[in-house]
C-alpha cells in the first residue's frame, strides 16, 4: 500500500503560521509533504500571491496525515 506524498519547493502559509519565538514559526498542513531542509525557500501567503519573504525550514514532522514545519524567516519583504 502506498502513501500519498507531495513535494513542495516553497512555503505557502495561507495566514496559518504561528510565531514560536523571534523569527521562528510553526505551520501545520494537511497530508504528507516533503520539503527541503536548511535551504532558503520563498514564503508566500498564497501560491499566486506576492513574495512575503524567505525562510529556511529547520524541522519537518509527519503525524496522522499532517505535516508540521518549523521554519526561520531570514528575510521579510515589506511594503513600508
Amino acid at each position: 500500500m502506498g502513501m500519498p506524498l507531495e513535494l513542495n519547493t516553497m512555503i505557502v502559509t495561507k495566514g496559518r503560521e504561528k510565531r514560536l519565538e523571534d523569527n521562528f514559526f510553526s505551520l501545520t498542513k494537511e497530508g504528507y509533504r516533503l520539503y527541503p531542509v536548511d535551504i532558503p525557500l520563498e514564503v508566500k501567503k498564497t501560491i499566486e500571491g506576492d513574495l512575503t519573504g524567505t525562510g529556511v525550514i529547520k524541522k519537518v514532522e509527519w503525524t496522522e496525515n499532517t505535516t508540521t514545519l518549523t521554519y526561520q524567516l531570514i528575510s521579510l519583504n515589506s511594503t513600508n
